[in-house]
């Protein structure tokens, strides 16, 4: 017999089972950092909310069902209709998660920073993605923001816009806010969390001082983050910070912002992961680094609240690969390495650049003021993020440019740079640089994810000979 849909209802009956994966978001665990608690010395305590428990593993599976659900009440969403977004992975899966519950179609726009999981995520729930250059400023046509724009225009698409759909907040209002005051008994003092698109801080700090407004609600910011006054740019930790305030951002809800720097953010994710057991990406450590600032401060009664927005799966390329975190300058692997060879160097200034529009004749001036024969071409002002750096130029090459024609002094660096330097971390070992200037004439050192220093052989040579000196004297 076919079956209708109270003979449905009946079989289901006295049972625990969800409709829908829709039905799973939200509800998620608190659970207390009491290693992490003990390792630092903190006499109040710290917990920290699960979102990755929903199940597109974030926080941002709550906007995203609401942002839909507003959209098809309001009549901008049917069936068979496109979903288009600009997203640093989580909002997409969120998205992606409801689109395919719900009939639509979903591309997402990405900037090349985010980790290649994440696209992978994104594509294995059927989505189209787009991946746009970080480096550009965001009304740059190639900027994910504009690129998203272009494709809502020429495919008739709805656009939920996160950064200021009043339906992000909304939702943390509605649900977070309520399932942290009932988890803590109403005895929350202090809350942390990551602040982005600001939906989350914002709506669950809404909630949280209506409640009590003596709750301190505290924001963690990538300290290159608008939010933490910087400029946006640059920092590599993903889905936080901005370089424009959204429509979401009201100052006037949080007690404090804490910058944190991508090597505090990354460290402490690989720390709760390995002293908790749990798991987090980059902005997940962000949050619990600033966390655990606040909790050192708060007193033995105090009750601090951490969001963590992701689980660390969709980070295990980056932040929990021992070789990607040593090669932009995050680790350190023995003594012996890039460091100890820039500590003896000199007086040498730290890093020498120049722009792509600089002449030819300006790299010159730089190249012979301070007795270097490379250069790297740097996008925008220091400190620059290492995707900033487009190319490179040698004395040799240009040496032989200019003898061609002279009239190449005067053209922009971009017209005639070479290719980008290889990488090396501050951290790594000498060995390693010996192997790399083997075929390349510098190195370009990172340190903290940003660009330090030029390494040549000629660095390599004179730390050598001083070391050996030292050996025999």
């Amino acid at each position: 017999m076919a079956w209708g849909d109270d003979a449905e209802d009946a079989r289901l009956h006295g049972t625990h089972i969800a409709e829908s994966v829709l039905d799973l978001i939200g509800n998620t665990p608190l659970v207390r950092l009491k290693r992490i608690s003990e390792i630092h010395g903190i006499r109040s305590v710290l917990a920290m909310k699960m979102e990755t428990t929903n199940p597109g593993g974030s926080s941002k599976d709550r906007p995203a069902l609401e942002m839909i659900l507003a959209a098809e009440r309001d009549g901008l969403l049917w069936p068979g209709r496109t979903i288009v977004e600009p997203t640093s992975g989580n909002t997409g899966v969120g998205l992606a998660i409801v689109a395919v519950q719900r009939g639509y179609h979903c591309v997402f726009v990405m900037t090349d920073k985010v980790a290649p999981e994440k696209v992978q995520f994104l594509r294995a729930y059927g989505a189209e993605v787009v991946v746009c250059p970080v480096a550009v400023p965001p009304d740059d046509p190639q900027s994910y923001y504009k690129v998203a724009e272009r494709l809502t225009d020429e495919r008739d698409a709805f656009r939920p816009n996160q950064y200021a759909n009043p339906n992000n907040p909304a939702a943390h209002f509605a649900t977070t806010g309520p399932e942290i005051w009932r988890q803590t008994g109403g005895r929350i003092t202090h809350f942390v969390a990551g602040a982005g698109t600001c939906g989350t801080i914002t709506g669950t700090a809404r909630y949280l001082k209506e409640q009590n407004p003596d709750i301190q609600v505290i924001a963690a910011d990538p300290d290159a983050s608008v939010f933490s006054g910087g400029s946006g740019r640059p920092y590599l930790v993903e889905g936080v910070g901005e370089d424009f305030f959204p429509a979401a951002w009201q100052p006037d809800l949080y007690d404090g912002v804490i910058p944190i720097t991508d090597e505090q953010s990354f460290l402490t994710a690989r720390e709760v992961s390995k002293e908790e057991g749990i798991l987090i990406g980059g902005s997940g450590g962000m949050a619990v680094a600033a966390a655990i600032e606040v909790a050192k401060q708060a007193g033995p009664g105090d009750l601090v609240v951490v969001l963590n927005p992701d689980s660390g799966r969709g980070y295990l390329s980056k932040v929990f690969n021992d070789d990607w975190m040593a090669n932009f300058g995050f680790l350190t692997e023995s003594a012996d390495c890039v460091s100890a060879v820039l500590e003896a160097r000199g007086s040498t200034p730290a890093l020498l650049y120049v722009n792509p529009s600089d002449t030819v004749r300006d790299a010159i001036e730089v190249m012979r003021a301070n007795g270097v024969s490379q250069l790297p071409v740097c996008k925008n002002t220091p400190p620059f993020a290492a995707a900033e750096v487009s190319g490179s130029v040698d004395e040799l090459d240009l040496m032989e440019a200019v003898y061609r024609d002279q009239a190449v002094l005067g053209l922009p660096v971009e017209h005639v740079m070479g290719l980008k330097l290889p990488t090396i971390g501050v951290g790594q070992r000498i060995a390693m640089a010996v192997g790399m200037l083997d075929a390349s004439p510098a190195l370009l050192v990172l340190s903290g994810g940003r660009p330090l220093s030029v390494l040549t052989r000629s660095d390599l040579l004179s730390y050598f000979e001083a070391t050996a000196g030292a050996a025999h004297g």
